[in-house]
C-alpha cells in the first residue's frame, strides 16, 4: 500500500483515474433513483450515493455499472468506520461486488485498480502513534467531505513528521476536492519535491491539469509518473487514459542507440559513438551519451540518495533521450 491509511480512499474521488467508463444509459433518464445515484457518484458524494446504489443493486443485480458504483461507495464508507472488524467486512463485500462487476464485463480502470489494492480478507493494519491517529481522523473527515477537518488533521500529522509524503499529498488532494486549484497544485508540487520517485503526486497533479484543460503539462506529468514507477500498472493506465481522453493512441517506439557509455575507473567515463553515424546524428548521440555520463558522475546519487550502488534507471534514460531530442530539434527545426 502506498500509504498507511489512505489506500482505501485515495483512488476514489480525486486520484486521477477517470470514472467516465461508467455507462449513463437510457435507463438513467427513466429511473430517477439511478439518475440521482450517478449524479452523486460523479460529484464524489459516495456516502450519499451508497443507499441509492444498494436499492438499485437489489432491483438490478446484474447491472455492472450499478455494481461498480456500489463497490466504490462501500470502500469509501469503510474508511469512515471506527470499528475495524466492520470496516474489514465492508471491504470484503466491496471486493465481491467489484469482482461481480468485472465478471459481467466492466473494464473500468477504477475497478481494476481497486481490485489490485483491496486485500481479500479486507484487513488493514493501523499503527497507534499520534501521527497515525491524526492521519486516520483526517481520512475519515475526507470521506465525509469535511475538508476543513481533514486539512486540520493532515497538518497535525506534519507537526509530528514534516516529511510525511502522504500528509503533504493529501492536503493537496483535499484542496483539489474543494476545487482550490492553486493550493492543490502548490501542495502536489511539495509532495513531488519531497520524493520525486513516488508516482502519486505526479499523477494527481497531472490529473488536475488535465481537468483544467492544460493538455501538454498534464501529459508531462503522466509521463513523469511512469518514469517514477515504470512497473506500476496504475501509471500506465493513467497515461493511457490521458491518450484516450485526447483521442490519441500510445505507440511504443524502439530507439536504437548507436553508442556506449561505460565507467572505466572511479572518475573515468568513456563515451563511444558508432563511427558510421553521420555528423548530424553523431552530435545527437554524443549529447545523449554526455547526459548519461552525468548520471555515472553523481546525478544518480542526487535522484536516489538512499541507494548505495549505481544502477540503470528509467529517469536517466528519459533525461538522456529528452536531451538528444532537444539537440536534434536545434540542429534542424524540421526535425521537430
Amino acid at each position: 500500500m502506498r500509504a498507511v491509511l489512505r489506500w482505501s480512499v485515495l483512488l476514489l474521488s480525486v486520484a486521477g483515474i477517470a470514472v467516465q467508463s461508467i455507462n449513463l444509459s437510457a435507463q438513467t433518464v427513466s429511473d430517477p433513483t439511478r439518475q440521482r445515484a450517478f449524479e452523486l457518484f460523479k460529484q464524489d458524494k459516495h456516502l450519499e450515493a451508497l443507499p441509492l446504489f444498494e436499492e438499485l443493486a437489489l432491483k438490478s443485480p446484474d447491472d455492472r455499472d450499478v455494481l461498480l458504483g456500489l463497490g466504490v461507495c462501500l470502500v469509501s464508507e469503510a474508511a469512515t468506520l471506527d470499528d475495524q472488524d466492520a470496516a474489514s467486512k465492508e471491504r470484503v463485500r466491496a471486493r465481491q461486488v467489484l469482482l461481480k462487476a468485472k465478471k459481467l464485463g466492466s473494464t473500468a480502470p477504477l475497478l481494476q485498480t481497486l481490485l489490485e489494492m483491496l486485500p481479500e480478507d479486507g484487513v488493514v493494519k493501523y499503527e497507534s502513534t499520534p501521527a497515525d491517529q491524526a492521519m486516520r481522523a483526517a481520512e475519515a473527515a475526507f470521506a465525509r467531505h469535511d475538508f476543513d477537518e481533514a486539512i486540520k488533521n493532515y497538518t497535525k500529522v506534519l507537526e509530528y513528521n514534516p516529511k510525511n509524503y502522504s500528509a503533504v499529498l493529501f492536503i493537496g488532494d483535499t484542496y483539489f476536492a474543494e476545487k482550490n486549484w492553486a493550493k492543490a497544485g502548490e501542495w502536489y508540487q511539495k509532495a513531488i519535491d519531497l520524493d520525486p520517485n513516488k508516482e502519486t503526486a505526479h499523477r494527481y497533479y497531472a490529473d488536475m491539469l488535465l481537468k483544467n484543460g492544460e493538455i501538454e503539462k498534464s501529459r508531462t506529468g503522466f509521463i513523469q509518473a511512469v518514469v517514477a514507477e515504470p512497473y506500476s500498472p496504475i501509471t500506465w493506465r493513467a497515461l493511457q487514459s490521458w491518450a484516450t481522453t485526447n483521442k490519441l493512441q500510445l505507440k511504443r517506439v524502439h530507439v536504437d542507440t548507436p553508442n556506449n557509455v561505460r565507467q572505466t575507473g572511479e572518475k573515468n567515463i568513456t563515451i563511444t559513438v558508432d563511427p558510421k553515424a553521420s555528423d548530424e546524428t553523431s552530435t545527437l548521440w554524443l549529447s545523449y551519451g554526455l547526459s548519461k555520463a552525468k548520471w555515472h558522475g553523481g546525478e544518480f546519487k542526487k535522484h536516489f540518495p538512499a541507494e548505495k550502488q549505481y544502477r540503470h534507471s528509467l529517469a536517466k534514460e528519459a533525461e538522456a533521450l529528452t536531451t538528444a531530442a532537444t539537440v536534434w530539434t536545434e540542429v534542424d527545426e524540421s526535425n521537430k
